[in-house]
């Protein structure tokens, strides 16, 4: 059995939106029966973050891209954060991609 994957949900202060996608997206890793382990961070923390896949916002896009981060995080960038049809359509392949490789 494979462990199941971390995932981190980033905004602004670590604690609105990142909150709020983490919820959405934990009910779209359900209904799929993915099993994983979920957080949320503020931008401003993502360097220390240790995480498999990484969601985001797409407005974050462009900051997040001048950290130097592990290159073997994928990462997620969504238009709209609580679109659980977004969430699906662009998570789940990252997820399977990921559990693929393990």
């Amino acid at each position: 059995m494979t462990r199941p994957l971390d995932i981190y949900f980033i905004c602004g202060a670590g604690l609105g939106s990142s909150l709020a996608c983490q919820m959405e997206a934990e009910e779209v890793l359900a209904e799929a029966g993915v099993r994983a382990n979920l957080g949320h961070e503020a931008i401003s923390g993502i360097p220390g973050v240790r995480a498999d896949i990484i969601v985001s916002a797409e407005n974050f896009k462009p900051t997040i891209e001048k950290y130097e981060l592990d290159p073997g995080i994928s990462f997620v960038f969504l238009k709209n954060i609580v679109d659980k049809t977004e969430i699906a359509a662009k998570l789940l392949p990252v997820v399977q991609h990921k559990e693929t490789q393990a």
